[in-house]
């Protein structure tokens, strides 16, 4: 008898905590794609911090919406110019780090200052800053000599705010190098642990934005390392991912059959996210011909790419590369007047006009002075959408006379072929997520920075026009969407579509697909209750609002 009580107990206490792992599972949101390598970071002040470190624990103080363009006052309950270099900023009172200290203007003063008095990521800003000064506990006033009004739209929701008393006392040399193991943050969640697979958040019960934006629902996020698309395809077949942030070829096919939940129900299926370009190597010939590349982008039918590669889950790409919030500079009339589309006919006959033609009947267009040219086109090896997507572009080119061939090195060397321009052709979107201003776009294609040995801020085909990287620099010091900002941005436009240092064709969506065996109310079209995503520093697009709006099955 004792025997058997022994047992049934056994089979209880199985029976009970196989019921609490399950309880438990229904409290814990896994989810993938925003983290790609073992943790070894906690720090806001590093580049390569844990995924979740910029939004998860320590805030910003504004937040913005890719979907609506606004920004969304957070750690401020206001801000605005009072004058015209002066950004005044109140604060929300009762905001609390993790370790209970107040977070007051004083906090914010010092994280600024950090980067005035240290070598930082952020340390360029006091370029135009002269002044950040706490006017009492909760009004902080950022005293420009001329401000960057453009970029001031993207530092807003971008700049970590840093708990003094901690900071303080870490050493100038040691502020961009230290793990900052034990991370102490304004936020929502708190680092639970890391390992080579995962990294697990566990949110903080005393977060202060309770009480003003709602709790979120998940008690702990599990990050998982997944280093292969179809690993990932796997666990949402299986329920056991709540959300891939991965591209997964297939997902209009068994989206349905599975129960997944993208943002819209047909095409494109994803939010747009960042805009694919081709760079053109302007200091090899003959790119460094601005009617030859033009050329090139009538040659390309883009419509192809979204049908065979993304089985239309992403849109082709405006001329101008502009989307989302960035359309509202949109300059309509030069679109039209100087914008491209897929005619190979005309591409034909402006190579034609410009002297590249078949000279010696091998069946490949040659140089004007008649001798032969063949070219490369570079993506990362593995990275099968765009390997897929330069063999089409390739085909396209060979199919009026341009001799072009796909190339596909590992990341590491592509990475360091597009900075140091050992390449002719690639296709690249690092610098092009959407963001608060279309500056950080232009900025990008069109970087001023190109006389240098690596070249790591975009123009990876250092094209050089002293007119457009005045522009670009005028336009970030006008007042967003002021008369003369889009005078400039229709300049600027103009510019790029005349000279094509970069075709944009198509339109990188937010992978995002979701299950709903464990959590539900996730964001759709029809449902916008935040942001599907968990990719590195876009935890402040909207993804804590999703955290909040979640609902657990059970």
């Amino acid at each position: 008898m004792k025997a058997r009580w022994i047992v049934l107990a056994v089979v209880l206490l199985f029976v009970l905590s196989c019921a609490a792992w399950a309880a438990e599972r229904y409290e814990t949101l896994i989810v993938g794609g925003g983290t790609w390598a073992q943790a070894t970071s906690w720090n806001p002040l590093y580049a390569n911090n844990a995924n979740g470190t910029l939004g998860l624990v320590y805030e910003t103080l504004f937040a913005y919406s890719p979907l609506t363009n606004e920004h969304k006052p957070w750690l401020a309950e206001s801000g605005g110019w009072i004058s015209d270099n002066v950004f005044e900023v109140k604060l929300r009172r009762n905001i609390y780090f993790s370790d209970g200290h107040a977070l007051t203007a004083e906090d914010v003063v010092f994280t600024y200052e950090l980067a005035r008095d240290n070598n930082l990521t952020y340390t360029p800003i006091w370029r135009t800053l002269r002044e950040v000064k706490a006017v009492d506990d909760y009004t902080v006033q950022f005293v420009f000599e001329n401000p960057n009004y453009q970029e001031w739209q993207i530092e807003m929701y971008s700049r970590a705010i840093l708990p003094k008393h901690i900071w303080k006392d870490v050493p100038g040399e040691d502020l961009m190098v230290i793990t900052n193991d034990d991370p102490i943050g304004s936020g929502p969640y708190k680092k639970l642990l890391a390992g080579p697979d995962r990294n697990v958040w566990v949110r903080d019960d005393n977060w202060w934005g309770n009480a003003v934006f709602g709790q979120p629902k998940p008690k702990e996020i599990v990050d998982m390392i997944i280093y292969e698309n179809n690993v990932a395809l796997g666990m949402l077949m299986q329920r056991t991912l709540d959300l891939s942030n991965y591209f997964i070829p297939g997902v209009p096919a068994i989206k349905d059959l599975y129960g997944l939940t993208t943002w819209y129900d047909g095409p494109p299926y994803m939010i747009s996210a960042n805009v694919a370009l081709l760079f053109l190597n302007a200091q090899r010939k003959p790119m460094d011909d601005a009617k030859f590349r033009r050329a090139l982008a009538f040659a390309v039918n883009p419509e192809i790419i979204v049908e065979r590669v993304f089985e239309h889950m992403v849109p082709v790409a405006d001329p101008t590369g502009l989307f989302g919030g960035w359309t509202a500079y949109r300059d309509a009339k030069v679109a039209e007047e100087c914008g491209f589309w897929y005619d190979p006919e005309i591409a034909k006959q402006m190579l034609d006009e410009a002297g590249y033609v078949d000279a010696d009947g091998d069946g490949w267009r040659d140089m004007p002075d008649g001798s032969p040219m063949s070219f490369e086109i570079i993506v990362p090896s593995g990275w099968t959408d765009w390997m897929e997507s330069i063999r089409i572009i390739s085909e396209a080119f060979r199919a009026i006379g341009i001799n072009a061939n796909p190339a596909f090195p590992d990341a590491g060397v592509y990475n360091d072929r597009i900075q140091t321009g050992d390449f002719d052709m690639c296709i690249n979107n690092y610098g092009s997520g959407i963001s608060g201003s279309p500056y950080s776009y232009w900025n990008w294609v069109a970087n001023h920075n190109i006389n240098r040995t690596h070249v790591t801020e975009g123009n990876f085909g250092r094209y050089d026009n002293q007119e457009l990287f005045d522009l670009i620099f005028k336009f970030n010091q006008l007042p967003p969407m002021s008369e003369e900002s889009l005078a400039v941005a229709s300049e600027i436009q103009k510019i790029l579509l005349l000279e094509m240092p970069s075709i944009p064709f198509w339109l990188n969506g937010l992978w995002a697909q979701s299950t709903s065996q464990y959590w539900t109310n996730w964001p759709t079209e029809n449902n916008p209750v935040g942001y599907p995503c968990t990719w590195a520093n876009q935890w402040q697009f909207g993804g804590i609002e999703m955290l909040i709006n979640l609902q657990p099955v059970q």
